[in-house]
C-alpha cells in the first residue's frame, strides 16, 4: 500500500481544487506526493525508512499516530508542490505556513531535538566502526604522530 494517495488530500484540498489543478493528469498528484516524500527522507536519513514510508506491517513499532502525523506533514510538502503549478482559490501565504511548519518540525527531527517514537533506526553493520542502530553519532579524527 502506498504511503499517500490521491484522495488522502482531501483534508487539505477540496477534490475540485485538485482537480483544477491536476486537469485529471494523475501524475501531477503522484510527482508532489513524491517530491513530497523525497524531501522527507533527506530530513530522516538516519532512520530506517522502509518501514516508515513503506508497509506499516513491517514495523509495528511505529504508532500510527507518529505515522499519521508524518502523513500530514508530508502532504504539507506535496501540496506546496502541487499548488506551485496552479493556485485556484487557494490562499497561498496559508500553504506557504504549512511548508514551512513541516520544515521546521522535519529541521528538529534531524537535529535531534524532536524523537518520534516509534521511528526505527537502521540495523547494525558488523563491518562499519560505528553502531548504526543509536541516535548518537560521535566521531573524532585519527591520531596524530609527531615525529621530528
Amino acid at each position: 500500500m502506498p504511503f499517500l494517495i490521491k484522495s488522502d488530500f482531501n483534508t487539505h484540498l477540496y477534490t475540485e481544487v485538485i482537480e483544477s489543478i491536476t486537469r485529471n493528469d494523475d501524475s501531477i498528484v503522484i510527482n508532489g506526493i513524491s517530491a513530497g516524500i523525497g524531501e522527507a527522507k533527506s530530513y530522516l536519513s538516519k532512520y530506517d525508512l522502509l518501514p516508515i514510508f513503506g508497509d506499516a506491517i513491517l514495523n509495528p513499532t511505529v504508532s500510527a499516530d507518529t505515522i499519521a502525523y508524518l502523513k500530514v506533514i508530508v502532504k504539507d510538502l506535496a501540496c506546496w508542490h502541487m499548488i506551485r503549478l496552479a493556485n485556484p482559490n487557494i490562499d497561498l501565504k496559508l500553504f506557504r505556513t504549512n511548508y514551512e511548519d513541516a520544515i521546521a518540525w522535519l529541521t528538529k527531527v534531524q537535529k535531534g531535538q524532536v524523537d518520534p517514537p516509534g521511528f526505527p533506526y537502521p540495523a547494525d553493520d558488523p563491518l562499519t566502526v560505528g553502531n548504526e542502530n543509536s541516535g548518537v553519532k560521535w566521531s573524532s579524527n585519527p591520531k596524530r604522530k609527531q615525529t621530528f
